[in-house]
């Protein structure tokens, strides 16, 4: 009985100690629980960081491509395939030029403003330099006193002199004209022949030397401290100073035939625009601030023979408002809401450049590559269609437009909004963003089919910007506000010359000859391309 007793015991006590291994179980089990809920919870944190990551490291990939395009591959936005990735293009940095200085005079009440006398104005010319000599004398009939009838005395000669500049070399143009006195019982003095026309008056300079100094500046792009360098070499002592003040009076003097340009530009139907940054230094800080130069190309007969460069000192809508305020025709830029709120009042025909849009595509290269090549193929059968418009007569270009480029555009625009809603993109990406960029012009892009003159791209502007920014390279910033005035007005007649195949210093040379008695009511004789037909 005893021993029956103690088993109990026994049993009992192992089922105590049963039922706390499972209280301790069952607490294990709530923990494991617990971290299995934390587990859980790390793994949501992973995976948004996996995504978050995934996105960066998409975005990090596509600037690694367009900065590994930039420096080894081809500028081109032709899809082509084992790009040359060897070749290394290094572009080198000009000194930065000193701005002209200025000296400034008090002038007071009847006092006359003095000439500075710095000798930064001089201008030393070597002693065996050539010397072409030219006389003008008066007519004969009038070498006789109309009073008297007697025959006028020679008492001497005035005589100028001009540095001047025909190609391949500089030589001086002396310019005698014969001075006479009247005879005693005349109340007139003496007479000599007037001089001729000059752009700058009491300049040291010909009209041809100053054309020859423009080209090299604003053709060239060449800066003046290099071009006084260079007139150093050949003997010919000219401070940066007054080739500024010499290349902005010339601004100054030319703007009648700037502001006639800009006339036919805005009154033809089509007008290309596109603006881009010109560094200018900030008076008395010796740092530069951002401008910008606004360029319109346009023209006659849906010829964008003219280029129109305009200085801003910001990037401002109210800018763009003013430069079209009186253009009702087809305009054509990129998307910059100062031209896109136009076209929301209907203000004018907004025709947004395809060269853009292909070009967001282009560099949309992480994305969905198949869609992205599709669209690429569409774009560019859209411009091997306009090319063979533009082949044809207007009438037909038209149609062609109608016919097969609009069901295109149609296509393009219907399969880009369903990926937009279907597809799951990274909302940063760059094919998202050409995406959302091509379906915000939508509304747009069917314009240029309605208009035979216009064009499918802003490639005018694109250009005539090109050869501002090469410029840019070089002399690297704008004086003042003063000089970037001037600076537009050279930088479009010269660009217009070179879009004509014209020679700008030819032409420079006439015009500045010609331009101070000419007309004010045809100065659309002296626009270089009216110029060339005349000639």
């Amino acid at each position: 009985m005893q021993g029956h007793i103690q088993k109990i015991s026994f049993l009992e006590a192992e089922v105590a100690q049963l039922k706390e291994q499972a209280i301790q179980f069952k607490e294990q089990a709530v923990q494991f629980k617990e971290r299995a809920v934390q587990f859980k919870e790390l793994a949501v944190q992973f995976k948004e960081q996996n995504e978050c990551l995934s996105e960066q490291n998409a975005r990090l990939k596509e600037q690694l491509e367009w900065f590994k395009r930039q420096i080894f591959g081809q500028r081109s936005e032709k899809v082509i395939k084992n790009i040359d990735e060897n070749q290394l293009f290094f572009e080198g940095f000009d000194v930065i030029s000193e701005p002209p200085e200025k000296t400034q005079t008090t002038v007071t009440t009847h006092q006359r403003r003095k000439r500075s006398s710095t000798g930064k104005d001089t201008v030393s010319l070597p002693e065996d330099l050539p010397v072409e000599t030219e006389t003008l004398d008066i007519d004969e009939s009038e070498k006789v006193c109309q009073t008297t009838g007697q025959p006028l005395v020679k008492i001497g000669e005035e005589v100028s002199r001009k540095l001047a500049y025909k190609p391949g070399s500089y030589f001086i143009k002396e310019c005698i004209r014969p001075k006479y006195a009247f005879p005693k019982g005349s109340e007139e003095g003496i007479k000599t022949a007037d001089l001729p026309e000059s752009l700058l008056t009491r300049c040291q300079a010909d009209e041809s030397f100053l054309s020859y100094i423009l080209v090299h500046k604003f053709a060239n792009h060449l800066p003046l401290y290099r071009i006084s360098e260079m007139l150093s070499r050949e003997g010919i002592g000219i401070s940066r100073q007054l080739l500024c003040k010499w290349v902005t009076r010339c601004g100054h003097a030319l703007k009648p035939l700037y502001l006639e340009m800009k006339k036919h530009i805005l009154e033809s139907e089509n007008v290309f625009v596109d603006e881009s940054p010109v560094p200018m230094l900030s008076p008395g800080k010796g740092k530069t601030q951002q401008t910008f130069m606004w360029v319109l190309v346009g023209g006659r007969d849906g010829n964008p023979a003219y280029r129109v460069y305009n200085f801003r000192p910001d990037r401002k809508h109210q800018h763009a408002f003013e430069l079209l305020e009186n253009f009702r025709g087809n305009l054509h830029s990129d998307k910059y809401g100062a031209y896109e709120e136009l076209a929301k009042k209907k203000q004018i025909t907004w025709n947004p450049c395809f060269s853009h849009i292909r070009r967001k595509f282009f560099e949309a290269e992480t994305g969905d590559s198949v869609f992205r090549s599709w669209v690429l193929m569409k774009i560019r059968h859209l411009f091997r269609l306009d090319k063979v418009g533009w082949a044809r007569s207007p009438e037909e270009r038209l149609k062609i437009r109608q016919e097969k480029a609009v069901p295109i555009i149609n296509e393009l625009i219907e399969q880009v909004k369903r990926r937009l809603v279907e597809g799951k993109y990274l909302p940063k990406s760059k094919f998202r963003e050409a995406l959302c960029y091509l379906c915000s012009l939508a509304p747009y892009m069917k314009n240029y089919t309605e208009n035979a003159w216009a064009r499918l791209d802003n490639n005018p502007a694109e250009r005539a910007v090109r050869a501002l920014a090469l410029g840019r390279k070089n002399w690297l910033f704008i004086g003042n506000e003063d000089s970037g005035e001037a600076t537009a007005v050279i930088l479009s007649l010269v660009q217009t010359c070179r879009g004509l195949g014209i020679n700008p210093f030819e032409y420079l040379q006439d015009v500045m000859c010609r331009l101070m008695s000419h007309n004010s009511q045809r100065l659309f004789e002296l626009l270089p391309d009216t110029w060339a037909k005349n000639r």
